[in-house]
């Protein structure tokens, strides 16, 4: 995590004393202060051990609980099986009498699902390590964010449908004051609004939606400016065909083919191999290098250029 998101989370981590066996009676209160800086005040926090059950995850977490399985929280529930427990708190708030619920999850769906699982999978004793704290919608959003902006395991569409949302429910629709809040700059938080706002056909053209990258949204990004109803349409016999490999008829279209065929969509069929297109890329280094002709038609240069991005995107 950069020094920048290390920053933000000093509040939330510093000074966590060493992990404690839960009590036997029930939910055991672990207690730290630590310094204000603004204020010079001192805070008491208090994490706590609960029954995962007593949580329900907050409707705005940027993940998605549904999709969180066994197999990609297996190294989660394998490193919480050698520690003994859990090491780090999950954030929740405090949720008002009769909601269901005792807490709302801001930050920790993965450590939720795997002591949840373990719990269920021969290992009763394991409990949910939580540290309750007062938070707005904006802030827990905020908070959430910056936990898993570097999370390579929480995909681009989640991050980017989750930053659409916000836009309108905290920022009024300004980019502008989102990206200062996020502290990022506006083009990096344009390139994940487009993403989140491709149309549904294109998002069902793909395998699985944590496989849609926000590369990608920039490469289709152009076919729709250059051929909306034909990316469209080949999408959706796309999409069609991911749905009967849903359902186990047949295998996914892979993210590749799936970039080539909307490309074909657009422009035609890409040269047959061994055909010379006038084109080279080399690596030296570090360095890639295209050479090309002055000639070259901008349909064929663009089309050889996302072959090498869908290539590289999907290795």
């Amino acid at each position: 995590m950069s020094k920048r998101h290390n920053a933000i989370f000093d509040d939330v981590l510093k000074d966590l004393p060493a992990p404690a066996t839960p009590d036997r009676g029930g939910a055991r209160f672990l207690k730290r202060t630590n310094a204000l800086s603004e204020s010079g005040e001192r805070e008491e926090k208090v994490l706590r051990w609960v029954d995962p059950a007593r949580c329900v995850m907050w409707s705005r977490h940027n993940r998605a609980y549904d999709l969180l399985t066994e197999e990609n929280c297996r190294d989660l529930i394998d490193s919480l099986k050698a520690q003994g427990q859990q090491e780090f708190p999950a954030i929740v708030r405090k949720l008002p009498v009769g909601q269901g619920a005792e807490y709302e999850v801001i930050c920790g769906a993965r450590r939720h699902f795997a002591v949840t699982w373990l719990r269920a999978n021969n290992y009763p004793q394991f409990r949910y390590l939580i540290e309750v704290r007062d938070l707005t919608d904006e802030e827990a959003f905020r908070l959430a964010d910056i936990e898993n902006r570097d999370r390579a395991d929480l995909s681009d569409y989640e991050r980017a449908c989750d930053y659409l949302q916000a836009l309108g429910a905290y920022y009024g629709g300004k980019q502008k004051t989102m990206a200062a809040r996020l502290e990022v700059s506006e083009a990096w938080l344009s390139r994940y609004l487009h993403l989140a706002r491709l149309p549904k056909a294109i998002i069902d053209a793909w395998p699985r939606i944590t496989e849609i990258r926000e590369l990608h949204a920039r490469q289709i990004r152009v076919m729709l400016q250059d051929g909306e109803d034909k990316v469209l349409a080949e999408a959706e016999r796309i999409a069609a065909e991911q749905e009967k490999a849903r359902a186990g008829q047949g295998g996914y279209v892979a993210v590749p083919k799936v970039l080539s065929r909307l490309k074909a969509a657009v422009y035609g069929s890409a040269p047959k191999a061994g055909k010379p297109s006038g084109i080279t890329v080399q690596k030296r280094g570090n360095r890639i290098r295209f050479e090309f002709p002055a000639s070259i038609g901008e349909a064929e240069l663009r089309s050889a250029l996302d072959d090498y991005l869908s290539d590289r995107a999907g290795k």
